[in-house]
């Protein structure tokens, strides 16, 4: 075979195209690594497949291999594998067309189990073109298996626009890729950073990535050992990829210590397989301690990407919602719509799929924790049950089932903590109560010391106490229970209706001057059903804010819209029969502002006027 060397141009506006991939395409440049390792692990691959029906292509070496240098003299980083290689018209097919991936069209030239069993990754067509993120020119010697030595080919390009192509003769089989590094890439010289890539992209490709050994001696790193002295860097298998029975929990602990960078141990962790139309492996586990960025919405999730063992990105946070950003865990899909430098998840019903199965399968796993972990529930609550809150405002598809998971503080005499689930108050419900009774406050504290309990215990009605700031918007997501309305014991129509006796004439005189002294301050004045012990409280209407969670806008800066709330007294109290009794209307003023100053102040108000609450507390007293 003549020596036949050309200069060809690349195909289909490359210069402009080249140009916008190596320096807008991959926002990391250690990509170039992960990509050019995916197409020797395909090239591989396509052996291994074609080796099925003709042996005699592995020519004497079934061991498939990918084999990592560096040289530090000639700052060049080298790549080789032992697959299937390229002949010089695949070479011009699959290097000289920019989006023409080889790998696509053996995919597509399979079919029944075969497609089914392949490990190929490349998609695109223009991994091998990062390259020249990180190098000035690239030279690559290539010979396909089952050709003779002759028809080895080399092609070098700088990645200006155009490539040179000739005959080389090459022994062995397979692809030999060497980068000319920029001067400005010097850490990929380092044979310790590229071992960090490798962990992090390439950790789980099927076959062994192998690379120089390393030997420290008084002088640190010796890097002239012979070339024969190689070892693998990757394990080469995946975890997740291997069938439950045969892995044990001690197995399953260490990988998430390892792969998640904690010291704890897990909660619980699922791992499943589904095949079908969306095919994925997912790893998932319930991180024993808090992720310091909980709190931190927009913070991502804590989900690895991979596309058929390869790792495609940290935090995929579209594969779960975001009230489950608490979870850790792995997912290997046999395929995903990504961006043509698989950085980026593109939306598509295949991702939809894959979102919502594991949504409900870190559910069902909760649920199973709850049922037979009950200890570890009440862990897991503690830890992330305000985060699983949100979640009754997001996730209208799984609402149901999160509410059968909430916990919540309660006025029952064997609650302890936030302990009682919406089941268990159910269950206790006396036959006539009709609702589901909670008060939201702004601490616990508050809550079980507010005057709207007061009719409730009488009655002997549980209530539930929630203190957490998330909990009134949860509950205007969280409407019933298993057919049981859901009531604030602080609105107006908490109670049912009843008839009432008619309040005597004193009675209706005392409730109209302590409304003439609070106007502007107060919608109304009513006689109370709710209250035994205390004098007064404030009612809310149905879409009224609660007066803690007014505060809480008001001190973040939020305009809060005015309304005013509607006073109820106790008219068997001793203070509010003062009043009635009271002829001066000066004291009448007082008397009514201590009404309302201390029934806002126990809802968590911040009085308007502190000042002036504390000087007709001392003009009473004196």
């Amino acid at each position: 075979m003549s020596n036949q060397t050309e200069t060809l141009e690349f195909q289909t506006e490359v210069r402009q195209l080249l140009h916008l991939m190596i320096h807008s395409l991959y926002s990391n440049p250690e990509i170039f690594l992960r990509e050019l390792i995916s197409n020797a692990s395909d090239a591989c691959d396509k052996l291994r497949f074609e080796a099925l029906g003709d042996d005699a292509l592995y020519e004497g070496d079934s061991e498939l291999r990918i084999e990592i240098s560096v040289d530090k003299d000639a700052r060049t980083l080298t790549l080789r594998d032992n697959g299937v290689g390229m002949s010089r018209q695949e070479v011009i097919d699959n290097l000289g067309t920019i989006a023409r991936s080889g790998t696509k069209q053996f995919l597509e030239s399979l079919s029944g189990d075969k497609a089914k069993d392949t490990q190929l990754i490349g998609q695109f067509g223009v991994g091998f073109y990062s390259a020249f993120i990180v190098a000035d020119k690239v030279d690559v010697f290539t010979r396909r298996a089952g050709l003779t030595a002759e028809h080895g080919v080399h092609w070098s390009s700088d990645g200006a626009g155009a490539y040179t192509l000739e005959n080389k003769e090459r022994p062995q089989r397979g692809t030999e890729i060497v980068l000319y590094l920029k001067a400005e890439q010097d850490k990929f010289l380092e044979p310790w950073q590229l071992r960090s890539i490798i962990h992090r992209y390439s950790e789980h490709i099927t076959f062994p990535i192998m690379m120089v050994k390393e030997s420290h001696d008084e002088e640190g790193v010796d890097e002239d050992k012979p070339a024969a002295e190689l070892e693998r860097v990757n394990q080469a298998t995946a975890l997740w990829a291997r069938s439950k029975a045969e892995i044990k929990d001690e197995e399953y602990v260490e990988f998430f210590k390892q792969a998640f960078h904690d010291w704890e141990a897990p909660l619980a962790w699922t791992h499943n397989r589904v095949e079908g139309r969306t095919e994925y492996t997912s790893l998932i586990f319930v991180p024993g301690r808090a992720p310091f960025e909980l709190w931190d919405r927009d913070a991502k999730g804590g989900i690895k990407l991979y596309v058929r063992r390869v790792f495609i990105m940290d935090d995929a946070e579209r594969l779960l919602p975001r009230y489950l950003r608490f979870v850790r865990g792995v997912v290997d899909a046999a395929d995903l719509p990504l961006n043509v430098s698989r950085e980026i998840l593109q939306s598509s019903e295949v991702l939809n799929q894959i979102r919502q199965g594991l949504t409900k399968r870190v559910l069902n796993l909760l649920e199973d924790m709850d049922k037979d972990k009950q200890e570890d529930y009440a862990k897991l609550w503690g830890l992330y049950g305000r985060v699983l809150k949100e979640g009754l405002g997001e996730d209208f598809a799984n609402r149901e089932q999160l509410a059968r998971l909430l916990r919540f503080a309660s006025t029952h005499a064997d609650s302890k903590g936030q302990d009682v689930s919406l089941a268990d108050y159910v269950a206790r419900m006396p036959a006539e109560q009709e609702a589901i009774y909670v008060l939201t406050a702004e601490s616990d504290l508050a809550a079980r010391h507010s005057p709207h309990l007061e009719a409730f215990r009488a009655k002997g009605y549980e209530v539930l106490l929630l203190a957490d700031a998330v909990d009134e918007w949860m509950l205007s997501h969280l409407h019933e229970f298993e057919g049981k309305s859901i009531k604030s014991v602080a609105r107006e129509d908490a109670m049912p209706a009843k008839e009432q006796p008619a309040p005597s004439e004193a009675e209706t005189d005392v409730l109209k001057r302590i409304e003439t002294a609070l106007q502007g301050k107060v919608k109304a004045v009513k006689a109370s059903t709710r209250l035994v012990e205390s004098p007064a409280c404030v009612v809310l209407a149905a879409h009224d804010m609660p007066q803690h969670l007014r505060r809480l806008y008001k001190d973040a800066g939020q305009n809060v819209p005015e309304s005013l709330p509607t006073l109820e007294v106790n008219l068997n109290h001793a203070l509010v029969q003062k009043i009635q009794t009271e002829s001066d209307e000066a004291r009448v003023q007082d008397w009514a502002g201590l009404l309302l100053g201390m029934a806002l102040l126990a809802e968590g108000a911040q009085l308007d006027d502190g000042a002036g609450f504390v000087q007709q507390l001392n003009r009473l007293f004196i």
